[in-house]
């Protein structure tokens, strides 16, 4: 009897993992430009791992690296790299901090990626950017052939997507460890790159824990906008640029204290419009907060109002709401009126703007150089105080039956 032959797998041989050097580029000419350098320079990394990833599998490749790579090259509005960029140059960064910036901004880009990505699969979203979330998109594409007709096809969905956030957190850390820096600078931003992770995760776990527990506190969900989004968004990204420039710890403090306030108010308007805002300019649906019970600011203020005037009706509806399929448009109406018979984002609205105003005070204390200064604050002063919620007016009506 012959034993049966080995079957022989061609392996293809790994690509090379270093990455590619950055490119020559004057400070200048990415003043002119930020998102599209910081764009660029995704888009040559991302290339790079793309091929690595062909090299191992093509249809790792194919579904997830690719994907991840097109999800974060084509969107995002950049916010992090153009608060660490002009951070940067604000504290004196020249033509020589340009490779390093570039590749630690693509960095933030990446590890945006990875939030988004295990966001959604937490929240159970099918939107993102307005169109399919990562998830979404395995399970679509999947759907079509006669394998996906099985029950597990969601849960494998959700766990590429899970792994996908995974990949592009590695991504990211791969571009801080080979960022061409000086040692002392080096130091300093591995520093602010590993709180800034752990401070991330935190957040979300905050997130995930108040949701499941039904949390109330207006104190903790504060704690959640700090470490979720303030630090994470705007005062880490502006920390980095800081310390890319060698900048001192007295403008680094005043810098960074700013952010916060900056990034704080940020989060408390994302909460604003998840309920109040258009899905049309959000890219995501109208109400989520509420259908699965978030822990916001935002809900903690109107329960705490409704408690107050014995408004059981209110706490009824919101109640009521959550686990629900996404909210009808008469669902969400009712819940809006009942939010503003509360109070809630009219308080929510004076604190952003008290914020805003303390953003601006600590940054005016910061020593920056202009004109990279004047665009700084101009950014900041963008991220506290967006534009509001669109046609629907968050305060409550006045005796006259109209919004103040």
């Amino acid at each position: 009897m012959h034993a049966r032959p080995v079957a022989r797998h061609h392996v293809t041989a790994p690509h090379r993992l270093a990455l590619p050097g950055p490119p020559t580029i004057a400070a200048a000419v990415v003043d002119e430009a930020v998102a599209e350098a910081v764009t660029a320079e995704l888009e040559r990394c991302c290339a790079h791992f793309v091929a690595h990833s062909r090299s191992l599998d093509p249809v790792f490749a194919r579904d997830v690296a690719e994907r991840l790579a097109t999800f974060t090259c084509g969107g995002g509005s950049r916010i992090r790299p153009r608060l660490l960029w002009w951070a940067l140059r604000a504290c004196g960064g020249t033509d020589a901090h340009v490779p390093g910036a570039l590749r630690v901004a693509a960095a933030l880009e990446l590890i945006q990626s990875c939030a988004l990505v295990h966001d959604d699969v937490m929240d159970q979203s099918e939107v993102r950017r307005g169109g399919p979330s990562f998830h979404a998109q395995i399970a679509s594409q999947y759907s079509r052939s006669v394998a996906a007709a099985e029950p597990g096809l969601s849960a494998f969905a959700q766990s590429a997507a899970v792994l996908a956030g995974d990949l592009a957190l590695s991504w990211a850390d791969d571009l801080v460890a080979e960022a061409d820096l000086e040692p002392p600078v080096r130091a300093e931003v591995l520093r602010v790159w590993r709180a800034m992770r752990t401070e991330m995760i935190a957040g979300q776990y905050l997130d995930l824990h108040g949701q499941a527990t039904s949390s109330r506190s207006a104190v903790q969900a504060m704690r959640t906008a700090c470490l979720k989004t303030a630090r994470y968004t705007v005062e880490q990204p502006l920390a980095l640029g800081a310390a890319l420039a060698g900048s001192d710890e007295a403008t680094t403090r005043a810098l960074t204290a700013a952010g916060r306030c900056a990034g704080i108010a940020f989060q408390l308007r994302d909460d604003l419009l998840g309920v109040f805002g258009d899905p049309a300019v959000t890219g995501k649906p109208s109400g989520e907060d509420i259908r699965s019970g978030k822990a916001t600011y935002l809900l903690a203020l109107a329960h705490s109002g409704a408690r107050a005037v014995a408004g059981t009706p209110v706490l009824d509806l919101l109640r009521g709401c959550r686990g629900n399929a996404p909210l009808s448009g008469a669902v969400l109406s009712s819940v809006r009126e009942a939010l503003r018979s509360t109070g809630a984002p009219a308080r929510v609205e004076r604190r952003i703007e008290r914020l805003s105003r303390a953003s601006g005070r600590h940054l005016a204390a910061a020593a920056l150089q202009d004109p990279s200064a004047r665009h700084l604050s101009a950014l900041l002063a963008q991220v506290a105080s967006p534009p509001r919620c669109g046609h629907l007016t968050t305060e409550p009506a006045g005796p006259g039956g109209s919004s103040r």
